[in-house]
């Protein structure tokens, strides 16, 4: 086949992937079988040519990603809850619910790695004097500690570091399907869980673009037009933030860039762990069923 983009997203003991022209998950129930849940995707910018352009296209794949990923959780979810005893009802989560979940989700994000980081920087102020620049400055390394510290909390939950265990996994097979490797469990098992195309690189990106398009907004604005426009630049900040996460990806080869990607991948140790060969197993079944829906469909272009 043919190169083709491939992205993943961990889940609820198993793994989303994501080819050009299919999605499929694959998640190990309580009773060790594997469930598939794949269907075939019809890329946006088929339909709407605009999505097509830089800045508009990384937007367009944040919104996107959070829907698929909010399928993909919920699917996961009734799965990994599945009772084992024949004849009992299994706990369904609905759509609606989990929609809510990820609604409120996202307004937590935004509380607290936007508006609180602003916050604490104007009680700063009289700290900091009134320079505009030094005024974003200080706020953009509060939010940065704030991603970090939060990165690092949760990667000490348990259950959370299952779900990276399947992140290691992902990345996995990933980096052996881009080698041109046959998915086994054994081929896979030698490759680096970290990606340069991880959703945890791009949200450290997300974290230093912000910087530079937050500090164009003046410091004389009021409090909350500067948190409302937080809210309304997050898909300009998507949007570059995915430009860049791209060209790095394809120019990683070259000391520059990997001097550059090296701070995103090193926080992928926090998200991240190395997967056991029923995680593999679970991750190389995602990408199978993904490639087989996709059908031999080449492309080496962008598709969000």
């Amino acid at each position: 086949m043919a190169k083709i983009n491939i992205g993943g997203q961990a889940v609820i003991e198993g793994v989303m992937m994501r080819a050009p022209r299919s999605m499929a998950i694959a998640v190990r129930r309580p009773s060790g079988e594997i469930v598939i849940k794949k269907e075939e995707v019809v890329p946006l910018s088929e339909r709407f040519p605009l999505v097509k352009l830089p800045i508009v296209r990384g937007a367009v794949a944040l919104f996107s990603s959070l829907i698929i990923g909010i399928t993909a959780l919920n699917f996961s979810a009734n799965e990994a809850m599945a009772e084992e005893k024949e004849g009992e009802a299994k706990q369904e989560l609905s759509s609606w619910a989990m929609a809510g979940t990820m609604a409120v989700a996202f307004g937590f994000g935004i509380l607290l790695f936007f508006v609180l980081p602003l916050y604490l920087t104007k009680l700063l102020t009289p700290v900091i004097g009134e320079s505009n620049i030094i005024f974003n400055l200080v706020d953009g390394v509060i939010r940065m500690a704030v991603f970090l510290i939060y990165i690092f909390s949760i990667s000490r939950m348990g259950d959370i570091q299952r779900v990276f265990q399947y992140h290691g996994a992902e990345h996995k097979s990933i980096f052996a399907f881009e080698a041109g490797e046959e998915l086994t469990v054994e081929n896979v098992r030698k490759y680096s869980c970290l990606h340069p195309r991880c959703g945890t690189s791009f949200l450290l990106i997300v974290m230093l673009v912000s910087i530079v398009i937050f500090s164009l907004i003046p410091k004389l604005w009021p409090f909350y037009f500067k948190a409302g426009s937080r809210v309304i630049l997050l898909p300009l900040i998507a949007g570059v933030s995915y430009e860049l996460l791209k060209w790095s990806a394809k120019h990683d080869h070259l000391p520059l860039v990997k001097l550059l990607i090296s701070p995103g991948l090193a926080l992928q140790r926090l998200t991240t762990r190395e997967p056991d060969d029923s995680q593999l197993e679970v991750a190389i079944r995602s990408m199978s069923e993904a490639l087989e829906v996709n059908a031999g469909y080449k492309d080496d272009r962008l598709v969000v």
